[in-house]
Parts: C-alpha cells; sequence; structure tokens
C-alpha cells in the first residue's frame, strides 16, 4: 500500500525503515536473553579461542532488585555465574507474565509499551503518506534508531523518540502551505 501511495522505493524505504524499528523495538535484551547468550556455545567458544580455555572469566552485574534497594554497585559472580544464568534461561517462559520479577522494572514496562506506540505511530502517518510527505513518514518509521543505552539512558532516549514523533505526526497533520501563483 505504501508503494502505491508514495513511490514504489519510498514505499520501499518507508517499509524496511518500519521493519527495522519494529524489530529494534522487539528484540530487546532483557535478563533472559543474557543468560541465554552468555549460554551460547558459539559465545563460549569464542571467548576460549581468544583468551584461553582456562581463563577465569567473571560477570558484573546489577540486578534491579538489589538495584530497588539502593546498591549502587554491580556485583561480580564467577564460578556461580553459569548456574544462575542456566537458572534464568529456564525462567524466560515467566517473560510477560506475573511472575516476571524482571518486567515490572520501569524500563521492561516502557519497553513493551514502546512496540504497541510505534505501530500505531507509523499507522497515522501511513495515512497521511503521499508522494510528497514520504521522506517525513520514513524519518519517522526510522526513530526508534534513536533508543540506545541501558536503564535511565534508555528512558531519556525514549523521551526524545516520543518527543520527535510528536513533532513529525504533527508536521505531517498539518496542511502543506499553499504556494501562490505569480
Amino acid at each position: 500500500l505504501a508503494a502505491e501511495r508514495a513511490g514504489e522505493e519510498a514505499g520501499a524505504a518507508i517499509a524496511l525503515a518500519y521493519a527495522r524499528g519494529l524489530h529494534k523495538l522487539m528484540a530487546y535484551k532483557d535478563e533472559y536473553e543474557v543468560a541465554r547468550l552468555h549460554l551460547d556455545p558459539a559465545e563460549r567458544a569464542r571467548r576460549e579461542r581468544e583468551h584461553g580455555p582456562d581463563a577465569k572469566v567473571s560477570v558484573l552485574l546489577h540486578p534491579p532488585v538489589l538495584r530497588a534497594m539502593g546498591m549502587k554497585r554491580k556485583i561480580e559472580l564467577r564460578r556461580t555465574a553459569p548456574v544462575l544464568f542456566r537458572g534464568l534461561r529456564a525462567a524466560r517462559v515467566l517473560r510477560g507474565t506475573a511472575f516476571d520479577v524482571f518486567g515490572l522494572a520501569k524500563v521492561r514496562r516502557v519497553e513493551r509499551e514502546l512496540v504497541g506506540e510505534y505501530r500505531e505511530l507509523v499507522h497515522a502517518a501511513l495515512d497521511r503518506l503521499t508522494p510528497a510527505t514520504a521522506a517525513a513518514v520514513a524519518e519517522l518509521a526510522g526513530l526508534p534508531e534513536l533508543i540506545r543505552g541501558y536503564e535511565d539512558i534508555k528512558l531519556a532516549r525514549v523521551a526524545e523518540f516520543r518527543e520527535r514523533a510528536a513533532t513529525a505526526l504533527a508536521r505531517l497533520e498539518a496542511p502543506a502551505p499553499r504556494q501562490e501563483e505569480a
């Protein structure tokens, strides 16, 4: 539909930006994903290649529960890290349920909200798609690239994303200025 309304090339650019943006918002790294990545055999093989099979690995973590209790520093785990990560990987079935303790954190709630918010935003922009607005719609569809970082940094980027999205959508809603004939 976008290709028909904005031209094939512009429609393809919008579709690609939307697909990338949606993927970025849906593929965030929560605690379960970090555990899976640490246990990945390919990652273990890479560590062994780079540092040798006898290298001592330590992991620095700042669990949300401890952070909420006021702990300011990360904890270091060595031998217990793989056990903890196996437990977290197994607990991933709790993701998104009432038993997902990590999902209670503000940043996780915002990450989940963003997916639907972004879909609505892009659909609203597509309603205003014309050949003249195609570049603005593509730019709006690419806004999730702004969202980076961890915890407070990420939340600040989300606020910036929302502000820029609202401004971009308002520009699309405003009627185009009429050109006076000479």
